[in-house]
């Protein structure tokens, strides 16, 4: 419509320009003849008055012309068929209509984003409040399920699912129920704990958590090898400082009289205390999990070897088995040779090699493999979802649909894989966003 304002603005404005030069008649007419012409002259003027008016019925018709004709190219370049009752491709959607797809998939993301960070700030919370934590625990359960259903649609529709409006609804209206359950549950829950009446023995609670904490960071430690917790002593220690901050303004707040200020600077501190002891209990764990590793892996190795051997004597030396049993060979050689080469090594690391590279031919045959892989997947999906907690400010959906696949599924070779890769993608997300703490 701009357009068009504005090419019959300089039709019409070239128009007016040229009339006035198309009416004057340059040849000079003689004193007798004027007289005599001036009935002539009066037609002429009347037939020069409907130019103006029929140049710009002309113009008008030609951008109704031009109007159709994009009109028609647009329906038929049109990639997706037209509902019914719609204007054009640009109109906006009738009230009550689904929004377009675009909308709805950054909807489904948004709200699984948020659905998750809720869920994480109300298991926090119980852990304060365990005293009556029972109820609210069989809530963030039923919370938990609809956000693992929403995972499953969304992760079903980034596969192709046909009808991408009806799968990204579901995974906003999944996330809504699960964030309706954590909300009326979380205003119980503060009534119960009294924070703003009588913050005195939540006080005392995170401050006892908080000196008890400040120990075991104080006595954490990672290896060169600790590569998946470099930095979580230090993050830690952050938090940590974080939590001091708020509980002394928590304090100030409880002796000035301002029972809301109090409550909202204690649940800082909770959440940064929260924080801390996620850090170092990752650190604890990794180290437990390589002692584990180190103690399962001789056993490891013999029971893939055994796994292996019957494939030695039947497989023709050809085709997919025949490369599987190749590649696992190699891999059990490599290990062999770097656990007794004298350099260190990671034997969470070594674990999973050997478990990846015999599952495809011996899944959940041996016991000592069947408790290898469970210990590596394990690993793996609690490692990916304390990044996410600690991250979580910055962390997108994506990682998080993949951390609820892998921990519903009973496959740990693929557990672990996805763990991984949730980890991946939040590390991604973090060196693209950074860490808002």
């Amino acid at each position: 419509m701009r357009v068009a304002h504005a090419l019959v603005g300089v039709v019409v404005g070239v128009l007016w320009l040229v009339l006035p030069w198309m009416t004057i008649d340059d040849d000079a007419p003689a004193a007798g003849v004027r007289t005599s012409a001036a009935a002539p002259a009066a037609d002429e003027s009347s037939g020069t008055d409907l130019v103006l008016p029929v140049a710009a019925l002309a113009v008008v018709l030609g951008l109704a012309a031009y109007g159709s004709v994009r009109r028609i190219r647009r329906t038929r370049s049109r990639t997706t068929p037209a509902a019914a009752g719609t204007t054009h491709v640009g109109a906006y959607p009738a009230p009550g209509a689904q929004p377009p797809p675009t909308d709805l998939d950054e909807r489904s993301r948004a709200a699984l984003v948020d659905a998750d960070n809720r869920l994480r700030a109300f298991r926090e919370e119980l852990l304060f409040a365990e005293a009556v934590s029972g109820p609210f625990a069989t809530a963030a359960e039923a919370a938990e399920a609809e956000l693992s259903a929403a995972c499953a649609i969304r992760a079903r529709y980034e596969e192709g699912v046909p009808e991408e409006a009806a799968a990204l609804a579901g995974v906003v209206g999944r996330c809504e129920e699960a964030e309706l359950r954590l909300t009326a549950e979380a205003e119980k829950l503060r009534t119960l704990r009294a924070l703003d009446r009588d913050p005195a023995a939540a006080l005392a609670s995170a401050e006892a958590r908080f000196r008890e904490l400040t120990a075991r960071t104080a006595g954490a430690e990672t290896t060169p090898l600790d590569d998946s917790v470099t930095g979580y002593v230090e993050l830690a220690k952050d938090s940590l400082v974080t939590a001091t901050v708020h509980l002394n303004q928590t304090h100030q707040a409880t002796a000035a009289g301002r029972p809301d200020e109090a409550a909202h600077r204690l649940r800082a501190a909770e959440t940064a205390i929260s924080r801390a002891d996620v850090l170092v209990t990752a650190v604890a764990r990794l180290r437990s999990a390589r002692t584990e590793a180190a103690r399962l892996m001789p056993p490891a190795l013999t029971g893939a070897e055994a796994e292996l051997a019957p494939f030695r004597d039947s497989t023709p030396y050809e085709g997919e088995t025949y490369a599987r049993l190749l590649h696992a060979d190699a891999v059990l050689a490599a290990v062999r040779q770097e656990t007794t080469s004298g350099q260190p090594y990671d034997p969470l690391g070594v674990l999973r090699r050997i478990v990846q590279a015999t599952a495809p031919l011996a899944v959940g045959r041996s016991g000592v493999l069947a408790v290898a892989a469970l210990l590596v997947a394990r690993e793996s999906v609690a490692a990916a979802d304390d990044y996410v907690a600690v991250h979580r400010e910055a962390v997108g959906a994506a990682p998080r649909v993949l951390l609820s696949q892998a921990r519903l599924t009973d496959d740990l070779p693929r557990a672990d894989a996805l763990a991984r890769e949730a980890r991946g993608r939040a590390e991604q997300d973090v060196r693209l966003r950074g860490h808002p703490a």
